[in-house]
């Protein structure tokens, strides 16, 4: 079965049929907000159990979304809530039957919605899994690469529901932005960019900011082995070498 998401009161962790462990890096204190600052603010607040029930956070990819998501869960952890994340970028491999149960969480986090927009099966198990939260009083956190109106959901009862959620769009990322968010994960793991190593990364990979923190784990972990630091043509090399058992 694969690893549960859902924590109980005390810390242990609760069997539910979910995928992903929200990352470490995944936390308020590592989201470079730029332009969305208000909306990491509110979900920090609707985290930690204030502000509105049900949350739908769109934008382009790379905004963001998963990183909030999971700084969500890490922040209402603390707070001794329980948690659960279901993350349907990979839906086809999945069951509407993995949302069975998830209404007696605190706080439910579902990344990507939109993947499952138009199917039927999964359009109900949103559906009653909303209702169940709601009846409890508890938290929805959704995400998705549109507004809930220009996702396609057919079941009208649940995109009215979507649609009555407190919306929150994320701004796309300048450059300037984006070199601090890298920055910043630079820091938690006790390396340095300077201005020369960023504007080289920013010119010469995805700007997609996923991405670049994939590109920084792999300067890590390369800087480590062969105790170099991150200076423009070390950075250089390991762009050139690829990813491993590519070419």
């Amino acid at each position: 079965m694969p690893v549960s998401n859902a924590t109980t009161r005390d810390g242990r962790p609760e069997q539910l049929p979910l995928l992903l462990r929200w990352r470490s890096g995944g936390r308020f204190a590592t989201f470079e907000p730029g332009p969305n600052a208000e909306a990491a603010r509110t979900l920090e607040a609707v985290a930690a159990g204030a502000g509105r029930r049900v949350v739908f956070v769109w934008g382009s990819p790379g905004s963001g979304k998963s990183h909030l998501l999971e700084a969500c869960c890490a922040r209402a952890a603390e707070h001794d809530r329980r948690v659960g994340v279901v993350p349907l970028a990979g839906a086809a491999s999945l069951a509407p039957a993995i949302l069975d149960g998830l209404g007696a969480l605190d706080l439910v986090c579902i990344d990507d919605v939109d993947r499952v927009a138009g199917a039927a099966q999964w359009e109900e198990a949103l559906f009653h899994l909303f209702n169940a939260l709601d009846a409890g009083a508890r938290t929805l956190v959704l995400t998705a690469a549109a507004a809930p109106s220009a996702c396609g959901f057919s079941l009208p009862d649940l995109a009215s529901r979507f649609a009555a959620a407190l919306v929150l769009r994320l701004r796309p990322l300048d450059d300037a932005t984006r070199l601090a968010a890298l920055r910043r994960h630079a820091l938690t793991r006790g390396l340095r960019i300077d201005d020369d190593v960023g504007r080289y990364v920013l010119q010469r990979h995805s700007r997609d900011l996923p991405a670049l923190v994939g590109l920084l784990d792999r300067l890590d972990r390369e800087a480590l082995a062969a105790r170099r630091q991150l200076t423009v043509p070390f950075v250089r090399e390991v762009m050139a070498r690829g990813e491993p058992g590519e070419g």
